[in-house]
C-alpha cells in the first residue's frame, strides 16, 4: 500500500508542471471554477442564450482574462487542465 501511494505522489508531482502548482495559480484555478459553477447554474436554469447567462460567460471570460495576464494561462474545470493558449472565446 505504502509504495502505490508513493507512486501516485510522484506521479501528480510530474504530471502537474511546477508553475501552475504555486498556491496564486491554485487561486485562479478556483475563481475560475466558481464561475464555471455560475455559468453552469445560469444554463440550467435561464437556457444557454439567456440575458442571465451571457452576464455569468461575460464574468468567466472576464475571469480568465485576469488568469491569462497574470500568468499566460487559464484553467478548464470542465477539462481539468491548464491552457497555455488564449483560446476560450
Amino acid at each position: 500500500m505504502a509504495v502505490l501511494t508513493t507512486a501516485i505522489g510522484a506521479a501528480t508531482l510530474v504530471a502537474v508542471p511546477g508553475a501552475y502548482a504555486a498556491p496564486s495559480h491554485a487561486q485562479c484555478q478556483r475563481a475560475i471554477e466558481r464561475k464555471e459553477a455560475k455559468l453552469d447554474e445560469a444554463i440550467h436554469k435561464h437556457g444557454e442564450r439567456s440575458r442571465v447567462a451571457e452576464d455569468r460567460r461575460r464574468d468567466l471570460n472576464a475571469e480568465r482574462e485576469r488568469c491569462w495576464s497574470k500568468y499566460h494561462g487559464w484553467w478548464d474545470g470542465h477539462e481539468h487542465r491548464w491552457h497555455e493558449d488564449r483560446d476560450w472565446h
